[in-house]
């Protein structure tokens, strides 16, 4: 999984015409950044829970406009992605650049292994902690019939699930994934998961990530 380079970067600071000018100029050779900025406004504005006539008030965007580009149909300037990013509370970069998948899945014997030297151990480094996360980790026992369901966690939580015994269905509620012991599994739980049993004594870690 990669994320597209961005289609604009800056290497130094710059007034607000030559952002703008370069922001044109990239919205004419990627003629899709239109599609990309709608998407993304759509997306966090839903995630920010705002009515599009609040969010256009509180980044001094007219309405019109605000709806013109949640359509598609309309180039977005750097003043008004600043603009509303800074409304919604969000980096700039997240309204101009694709949206990675959140969705990991690595298999039992997969991802980088390292062995002890002086004993039969080894640790497969499954996700690394980024600055300033918060985790909690939770031991599961779960057994087949009713799913777990749960509703969305606050906004930025990831959750990350290794399967100890047993197997299960993991993941976000529109398509989870089956995982088996020793399957490790990364999601997003700020959207509603299910964790459902599939066997018997089926066990669990479960770490619980709030970025």
């Amino acid at each position: 999984m990669f994320a597209k380079p961005n289609a604009f970067s800056y290497d130094e600071p710059m007034d607000d015409d030559r952002q703008a000018e370069q922001l044109d100029a990239s919205t004419e050779r990627h003629p899709d950044l239109r599609d990309l900025v709608a998407r993304a406004l759509r997306r966090e504005r839903a995630a920010a829970g705002i009515s599009l006539s609040k969010l256009a008030q509180q980044a001094g965007v007219a309405k019109s406009t605000l709806s013109q580009l949640e359509a598609g149909a309309a180039n977005p300037s750097v003043e008004t992605i600043w603009a509303l990013s800074t409304a919604l509370g969000i980096p700039f970069s997240r309204l101009v650049d694709p949206e990675a998948s959140r969705v990991e899945v690595i298999r039992a014997g997969d991802g980088p292994r390292m062995a002890a030297g002086e004993a039969d151990y080894a640790a497969t480094l499954l996700s690394a902690s980024p600055p300033h996360a918060r985790r909690d980790l939770f031991l599961v026992t779960a057994e087949p019939g009713a799913p777990r369901r749960s509703d969305p966690h606050p906004r930025g939580t990831v959750e990350h699930v290794v399967i100890s015994t047993g197997r299960a269905l993991v993941g976000p509620s529109a398509d989870p994934v089956k995982l088996g012991p020793g399957d490790y599994m990364t999601y997003p739980g700020d959207a509603p998961h299910v964790f459902e049993a599939l066997a018997e004594g089926t066990t669990a870690v479960i770490v619980s990530e709030q970025r």
